[in-house]
């Protein structure tokens, strides 16, 4: 740094001798020696046999007898970590390349390796520490990633407390209410996923009564199944089938006539429609009164009514859209607890017709007690746990006996979730997690039933 020679300016007060001057700067009072010349100004070293380099303003060096730019304090050669205050012997990474990692260390995303020479290097430099505190404060005001999908139970509690403060002048029927929520939940993952998701693989899983089958197709087929089944209630209620008026009854093949036509909407515009078509289902059952819960509902081989086929569909809604979750990676929740004892209820009060047409079969052990219809008879005591649980007695020599806590010759403890699974297929029924209790073969006649129950 440029300054009087030693010995000079003694006349200068002791509180300005020896004190830093800022560049450009002159001091006062006597003192008015002109600035320093050329000779000041350090010259860049030049290797042997090697001309110096021209300086001026066309080689980028300012004049040296540039009066601001010769009271410019010279910096002595020295790394730059010494500059900022940091050390070059902290390890294998130097001091500018601990600063530059400062952005990626406060993101979390630095290798170990990073993390821990990081982290020692702060302990020793302050500039690198305040940078990296203010660095990390920054990344707290970033939103981190969130799970897209709510609670299964937000949607309940919202709609609950505005119901409280306003009820619906035309109320969705108890018995629809399940296929409300669970078209909501399927049409909110949906909107998650995106456009290359539609052609994801996705197995479909059920049990033919007596093996088990799996058919993979893709999530825009998926919703196309869906569709085509509801098209059945759409029609018991007098509404547009989307397969046509000639179509067929059957579940399945109302699937592959779906599948096959080529004017069917594709990928993800398979989804307006069927939102659509549920939407108009649950506005329509809204306005028909009570007495559209006894309307048929016909699925070929057998008939439901209208309540409880609106059950059904909630409950395969549910299936499929957790099928699709999984496909896509997408966390889902299994239904509303009141909800999904009505799903288990709906397949309890099936099983004796089950079990009559798979003994009819061959399938299933013979009648070991006949009785008048609506007397109690042998029993199979059906517990099932968790949300959505209960108890059910389940009649096993036909479908017009009472099912009978004092008649009880078995019982079988299953998870909710896990006999609704057996019922749809998707478990095996000698793999179901059962405790078992009493007669082996009305145990397995009962699960295997309950498992028949599923249909693609």
């Amino acid at each position: 740094m440029n300054g009087p020679a030693a010995g000079e300016g003694d006349d200068e007060p002791e509180e300005v001798r020896g004190a830093p001057r800022t560049p450009g700067s002159r001091p006062t009072g006597d003192d008015h020696r002109p600035p320093p010349g050329p000779s000041a100004v350090p010259r860049p070293a030049t290797s042997p046999g090697e001309s110096p380099k021209p300086c001026g303003p066309a080689h980028g060096t300012p004049p040296a007898d540039h009066p601001a730019e010769a009271d410019m304090p010279r910096t002595p050669d020295r790394p730059i970590h010494a500059m900022d205050g940091g050390d070059d012997s902290e390890g294998p990474f130097p001091h500018r390349v601990l600063k530059s990692l400062l952005g990626a260390w406060a993101l979390a995303a630095c290798s170990p390796e990073e993390t821990a020479a990081v982290d020692a290097h702060l302990t020793g430099c302050a500039p690198c520490e305040d940078e990296a505190r203010r660095l990390r404060g920054a990344v707290e005001l970033l939103h981190t990633e969130r799970d897209l999908d709510l609670p299964a139970s937000l949607r309940f509690r919202v709609l609950e407390n505005c119901l409280v403060r306003r009820p619906p002048r035309i109320p969705v029927p108890d018995w629809a209410a399940p296929y409300d929520a669970e078209t909501a939940r399927l049409d909110a993952l949906l909107r998650d996923i995106g456009g290359r998701d539609w052609d994801v693989p996705v197995p479909l899983r059920w049990f033919d009564g007596q093996r088990a089958v799996e058919e993979w197709t893709t999530v825009s087929r998926v919703i196309g199944h869906l569709m085509s089944i509801d098209g059945l209630v759409a029609s018991a209620l007098g509404l547009d089938d989307p397969i046509g008026r000639e179509a067929p009854r059957g579940p399945a093949e109302r699937t592959e006539k779906f599948w096959r036509a080529e004017s069917g909407p594709r990928g993800r515009s398979v989804h307006p429609p069927w939102r659509e078509q549920s939407h108009t289902l649950i506005r329509t059952v809204s306005f028909a009164g009570p007495g559209a819960a006894d309307l048929s509902v016909s699925y070929g081989d057998f008939s439901l009514p209208l309540r409880d086929s609106m059950i059904d569909r909630a409950f395969e809604c549910w299936i499929h859209a957790d099928d699709i979750a999984g496909a896509v990676a997408y966390p889902y929740d299994p239904p509303r607890g009141p909800h999904l004892n009505r799903m288990i209820d709906l397949a309890a009060r099936l099983l004796p017709a089950a079990l009559a047409g798979r003994r009819r079969a061959g399938l299933a052990g013979p009648v070991r007690q006949l009785v008048t219809a609506g007397a109690p008879g042998r029993s199979v005591h059906l517990e099932v746990e968790g949300a959505g649980g209960g108890n059910w007695y389940i009649a096993l020599d036909s479908p017009a006996a009472l099912g009978s806590p004092d008649h009880t010759v078995a019982q079988v403890a299953l998870d909710a979730v896990e006999f609704c699974k057996l019922v749809a297929g998707h478990v095996p029924p000698e793999d179901a997690a059962a405790g078992q209790d009493g007669d082996r073969e009305a145990i397995r006649d009962l699960l295997f039933a309950a498992a028949s129950l599923s249909r693609l």
